[in-house]
This record gives C-alpha cells, sequence and structure tokens, in this order.
C-alpha cells in the first residue's frame, strides 16, 4: 500500500480525502499541524505529501522547503484555498511538485496523484530513520542529526540491514551472512562485534540501536 502523508487541519476535507484515496489502494495518514508533520517524516518517509499552506503553527510553505532540504525526491502537492498567481508561482518556488486549488474534485485529485507518481516513483523506500538517524541508500549517505557520518562498507551495510528492519530483531548469524559471507568473505565473530562497536562510536551510541543479549541487535524508534 501507498502511504501518503497529508497535512490538513480541516478534518472534513481530510477525512474525505482519506476515505476516497483509500478505495485506490493508498493509506491516508493525516497530521493536523506542521509540528506533527516533521515529527512524523523523520521517522518515516512516505511515499508522497499532500500539504495545505495555512496551518495553526505554521505555513505549508515552510514545511515544503523542510521536505527539500531533507527529502528531495519526495514528491509533494499543495491543496490549498490559495489560487493566486503570487501563491501558486510561491509554492513552486517552496519546492512543491504540483498545486492543486480548492474546491477540488476527488478525481482530479487522484489523477494528478498518479501521474506524479509515475515520474517519481516510490521513493519512500530510499530513505530510511531511526531515533535521529537519517539514511538515504540513493546517495548513501548517513547523517545522525544534521551531521554527515562517514562509515565503511561494512559499517553502511549493517546500518542498512537493521534500519530495514527496524523494529525487529536481527541476530548476530544473519548479520554475518548478509554483510560478510554473501560477498565471499568468511569472517568471525569478533569482526562483527568490532564493526558494531566502530558503528555506535561514529553514531555517538545512539539509544535506537539496542543489543539483545545472546542473540543479536534491534533498531527502535525511542520517544
Amino acid at each position: 500500500m501507498i502511504d501518503i502523508f497529508y497535512v490538513e487541519d480541516d478534518e472534513n476535507i481530510a477525512r474525505n480525502v482519506a476515505e476516497y484515496l483509500g478505495k485506490y489502494g493508498y493509506r491516508v495518514i493525516v497530521y493536523t499541524t506542521i509540528a506533527e508533520a516533521e515529527q512524523a517524516l523523520r521517522r518515516k518517509c512516505p511515499s508522497l505529501a499532500l500539504v495545505d499552506w495555512n496551518m495553526p503553527d505554521g505555513k505549508g510553505s515552510v514545511l515544503c522547503r523542510f521536505i527539500r532540504a531533507n527529502w528531495k525526491e519526495l514528491p509533494v502537492i499543495f491543496l490549498t484555498v490559495r489560487g493566486d498567481s503570487r501563491d501558486i508561482v510561491s509554492g513552486f518556488d517552496s519546492g512543491a511538485d504540483d498545486y492543486v486549488v480548492k474546491p477540488f474534485e476527488l478525481e482530479v485529485l487522484l489523477s494528478r496523484i498518479r501521474a506524479l507518481l509515475r515520474r517519481t516513483g516510490d521513493v519512500s523506500g530510499q530513505y530510511l530513520s531511526c531515533g535521529g538517524i537519517s539514511l538515504d541508500q540513493g546517495k548513501m549517505r548517513v547523517c545522525c542529526g544534521q551531521e554527515e557520518i562517514a562509515l565503511s562498507p561494512s559499517e553502511y551495510q549493517m546500518l542498512v540491514y537493521l534500519m530495514r528492519n527496524k523494529g525487529r530483531t536481527v541476530t548476530r548469524e544473519n548479520l554475518l551472512a548478509e554483510i560478510w559471507d554473501s560477498n565471499g568473505n568468511y569472517v568471525n565473530d569478533n569482526t562483527l562485534t568490532v564493526t558494531m562497536k566502530r558503528l555506535r562510536e561514529k553514531l555517538h551510541q545512539p539509544d535506537c540501536l539496542k543489543t539483545v543479549r545472546s542473540i543479536g541487535y534491534r533498531m527502535e524508534e525511542t520517544e
């Protein structure tokens, strides 16, 4: 199912959009403030974002620029009553891919979403995040907060595997098989321990990276 984040404080509009798009296989998660949306984005990248301009805690254009700074390929559509040409230009200048003026037909919105996703593809799998750690698989770029972290190939592969399995315990045997054995590099258990130690140090000992004693490791969100 394709996830869409919808930033909208009008309950009726949000419900109608979510119910309609849900009939066509889209899961719409509604956020009523920009702060809620930013927090959700830091945890997970959706396939597409729908953004209203006027929100209780700020402007959608600010959120759009935040998205462009962190998830460059994530498609964004403005849904707003602001239909003045200057507003439309400002929306696109903020990084939006499309601009739909309220009131709008739900069928038209669906066609705009489908057309945009045909052009961009589903980029949600490109971006992984957990506990302030973000990973762009397209650029092989890892950040801890705003700091970019340089990792060795084995450290990077370990982090990717753990983040792809976020919320699940990964055994040490699975890590050895995935990172070293699959490439024909058979190493002993101590190599895994040392690599994990270095990864943790480079990521500033993150709370989200847990050790499951005698079994393996797990990445999970921390409050």
